[in-house]
């Protein structure tokens, strides 16, 4: 065609109708690739946005205030009940105590609603039990609201066997005749009778007993599946001693509290010298001998890494104890006198001595003479034993009724002293 019509003329209304035709054409082509690329930014900004959702919950938490710990022997359970008793001061909390003169919730027996001090006018009104007691579901539920989170802790019956050797070596028949915990373990059906059964209860299987099982039942596969089946169903979370500091990070996260909830000082604790060797042979024994134990342990141990992981990430686990470290670290540069725990003869403040028993050396803390009130109150609340921490928050909650003799010292006699 443009060559038969050689006028330039004619020929400017076809250029300028195409060129326009390809600008357009081009200007779509742009938009479109352009288009395409915001797009791609936007899309790739979506996944980022799902990523920080993943690791940001969607609404803030909130600390749950109505808990329930069953306190298990020799397993760092002292530890944790300080823990609890700061968390309900914090909060002004109600605490489920002991009645009248009692220092546990019925323990050995099993618990009964009517054990806990003022039950019949409070009712299902108390937000914190932590005290002794041998779990009995139904009487705990007729205390503790509908909504309680219900916790306890596992220790390798190996260790905890041994400690509970040394602390009721004077008080469980089982224990007195032999001259240490490998002799005990070499032959225990020597030392331990049937008819000693309530006295002899920390010398077998006793995590399994404080849960509210017999200690002394058989190893049966399915008896111990059907345990730990409602062992799953009744508690909310199970905490394992030998990684108590882990322990505490997965506390904190599952109950919404701040690092400073679980911070402690290592309470109930014994002296070196007081600590007997097991023999190789001894914990295989320990094994057999505590088989329910060890099968709870095993259990839980397990199940305790695979809520690690799910919830909190191995990555995220290390840097948070190493903050409750940095954290602990701090505060006992701050309190402490020696930084450390000392002897009971090296206890200075006789209020500060915690309860001693069998052939332990239980240890306790000496504070700083220099520190400002509200640092002082900080500081004794971290180191208060048990029992006298237990006493001072009955005449708090129960003024008009006689205080418990704990036969020590009290750091604090009155609410207004602190």
């Amino acid at each position: 065609f443009l060559l038969l019509d050689k006028n330039p003329l004619k020929l400017f209304p076809f250029f300028s109708r195409h060129v326009r035709c390809l600008i357009i054409f081009s200007f779509c082509l742009g938009l479109t690739f352009l288009s395409g690329f915001f797009h791609m930014k936007r899309k790739n900004y979506r996944i980022s946005e799902s990523q920080e959702e993943l690791l940001i919950p969607p609404t803030p938490c909130h600390a749950r205030t109505n808990v329930m710990f069953l306190k298990t022997h020799k397993t760092a359970s002292s530890t944790v009940l300080n823990i609890m008793f700061r968390f309900a001061e914090r909060y002004n909390l109600t605490v489920a105590l002991p009645a009248d003169q009692l220092f546990h919730l019925g323990y050995p027996r099993t618990f009964m609603a009517h054990f806990v001090e003022g039950f019949d006018t409070i009712g299902q009104n108390y937000n914190i039990m932590c005290n002794h007691l041998r779990f009995n579901p139904s009487e705990v539920k007729k205390v503790m609201a509908a909504n309680t989170f219900y916790f306890s802790i596992l220790r390798n019956p190996i260790p905890l066997l041994e400690s509970s050797y040394i602390y009721y070596k004077h008080s469980v028949p089982a224990f007195w005749s032999s001259k240490n915990v490998n002799e005990f373990l070499a032959s225990p059906t020597k030392y331990y009778h049937p008819a000693d059964h309530r006295g002899n209860i920390y010398a077998r299987n006793i995590m399994w007993f404080d849960f509210g099982y017999d200690n002394n039942a058989k190893d049966d596969t399915k008896y111990i599946q059907t345990v730990l089946q409602e062992i799953e169903q009744n508690f909310h979370l199970i905490l394992i001693a030998d990684y108590f500091d882990e322990s505490m990070i997965l506390l904190k996260h599952t109950l919404c509290w701040d690092l400073d909830d679980v911070i402690y000082f290592k309470l109930n604790s014994r002296s070196q010298d007081t600590v007997q060797t097991l023999s190789a042979e001894s914990k295989e024994k320990i094994k057999a001998w505590c088989s329910l134990d060890w099968k709870l342990y095993l259990h839980f141990n397990q199940s305790f890494w695979r809520r690690i992981e799910k919830t909190i990430g191995l990555q995220v686990l290390e840097k948070e104890v190493d903050q409750l470290r940095a954290r602990q670290k701090e505060l006992m540069e701050t309190c402490l006198l020696e930084q450390e725990a000392v002897r009971r003869d090296d206890i200075r403040n006789k209020a500060l001595l915690p309860y001693q028993s069998g052939a332990a050396n239980i240890m306790g803390y000496n504070l700083k003479q220099d520190l400002d009130n509200r640092t002082l109150r900080t500081c004794q609340r971290m180191v208060i034993p048990e029992l006298q921490y237990m006493s001072y928050l009955y005449a708090v909650q129960h003024p008009h009724k006689k205080r418990k003799d704990v036969g020590l010292p009290l750091l604090w006699t009155s609410h207004q002293e602190k």
